[in-house]
This record gives C-alpha cells, sequence and structure tokens, in this order.
C-alpha cells in the first residue's frame, strides 16, 4: 500500500524556484496543512546546509527516545550515494520525531555501518538507485505512513512524478519573474517525445493535473491545489 503524496512547492511567475523573496513562514503554516507523518526531503537540499552543522559530539550516538504521543513527522532523505553525514544536526532540530534514510543495494557498506552506529533507520529499496515506490511502502507498512509531503527541488519532485507515486500538488505562485537559462523548476525530467502527428498535440507521458483549490493570499501570492490524475 502507497501513502498519500503531496509536493509543495513555492515558485516565481516563471516557474523558478529561487531567486525570489519567499516568505518562509507563510510557506510552512501552509505545509501544516496536510498534517504529514513523514516529509520526504531531497539530499540535495542538506547537502546545501551541511556548512550550518556542528562536528559530532556523543549524543550522535545515542538512542532516539520514541514517543508514541509524538506527533511529528518522521525525516525521510533518499541517500543511496551515502552523502548525508550530518544526520546529529538533523535530529538537535525540533521538527522531526525520528529519522530514515533510503538507500540501494549500491550504497556502500560503510555508509550503512555509519546509519546503524548512529541510529537512523535505514531501508534497503532498489539496485543502483533508490525505487521510491518500494521504499514508500515499506514506510508505510513499517511505520504505518499514511501521508508524506515532499519537501524537495525538481529532481526529486521529477522522479516522483514520473513513476506515478504523487496525489496532489500544492504551488504558491509568487509575483515575481526571476529569469535566467540555467533550469531550476519543481518538474526535472527527460524531456518527452516530441508526437509524430500535429505540434499541438500533447506528447506521450505528460501528466494531467485537476484544480481543487485556489486562494489567493497575502502578498498576492496564489497558492493552487491540484489533483494528479493517473
Amino acid at each position: 500500500m502507497l501513502p498519500r503524496v503531496i509536493l509543495h512547492n513555492a515558485v516565481s511567475l516563471d516557474g523558478r524556484i529561487e531567486g525570489f523573496p519567499l516568505d518562509m513562514q507563510q510557506y510552512y503554516e501552509l505545509a501544516s496543512t496536510w498534517k504529514e507523518d513523514a516529509t520526504l526531503a531531497g539530499s540535495q537540499t542538506f547537502l546545501k546546509a551541511a556548512v550550518e552543522a556542528p562536528p559530532e559530539d556523543e549524543s550522535a550516538f545515542l538512542p532516539i527516545q520514541a514517543d508514541s504521543e509524538d506527533r511529528r513527522p518522521l525525516l525521510v532523505i533518499p541517500d543511496s550515494r551515502g552523502r548525508i553525514r550530518t544526520w546529529h544536526y538533523l535530529r538537535s532540530l525540533p521538527y522531526w520525531r525520528g529519522f530514515v534514510a533510503l538507500c540501494s543495494r549500491s550504497t556502500p557498506q560503510e555508509y550503512l555501518h555509519y546509519l546503524e552506529h548512529r541510529h537512523i533507520d535505514c531501508i534497503i529499496a532498489g539496485g543502483e538507485h533508490v525505487d521510491l515506490r518500494a521504499a514508500l511502502e515499506e514506510i508505510c507498512s513499517r511505520y504505518g505512513v499514511k501521508v508524506v509531503r515532499v519537501d524537495a527541488g525538481g529532481t526529486l519532485n521529477g522522479l516522483l512524478l514520473r513513476q506515478g507515486l504523487v496525489d496532489e500538488i500544492s504551488l504558491l505562485i509568487y509575483p515575481s519573474l526571476v529569469g535566467g537559462e540555467t533550469q531550476s523548476s519543481i518538474f526535472r525530467a527527460p524531456d518527452l517525445p516530441l508526437p509524430a502527428g500535429p505540434s499541438w498535440q500533447a506528447p506521450e507521458g505528460v501528466i494531467s493535473l485537476h484544480l481543487i483549490d485556489a486562494q489567493r493570499l497575502k502578498g498576492d501570492v496564489m497558492w493552487l491545489r491540484y489533483e494528479v490524475r493517473h
């Protein structure tokens, strides 16, 4: 069984995910709409934040105390290459009740031992890369997770969307134009093949959406919510 998966992102009017002033308080207040059981975040987000992490101390090796009354979500990070080495810092933050690394059979054994010694749960799914469908099924089965909110950039979003794993898209559209030539959007994936017929025909693989809500927020920000048509 798969949990319900929601992508929640903020973009400029021209679809960029950075380079414009973002109201973080508003963003995360709206993110609490779903009361998710798990937050699925891209590893790149935490690699960028690694400079903020202090050195490890003995607390990094202590077991995480489970509390059945704790309603905070789990933090889940795909990391088949074993690059996240700041779990001790993430544990010190007040946002999550537990932590899960998603790995694959190609993940270095050294990293799996690293996680075990720091009491970070690990799910191994997939060969060369993380099998996101299998990982989500295991998260649901092992932890009883019913709702997952994705807090990531275009790469992880793109993988989830192309694999048909997303149920809802929540989009905050800011009244800003950023421009630029480098890709920086909420959905990065290989180009779809062009259709053989007329140019106005949509190529196979285009994801259809159904608008379920639209609100105008302070600062002329538009909040759009779409159901993904499977």
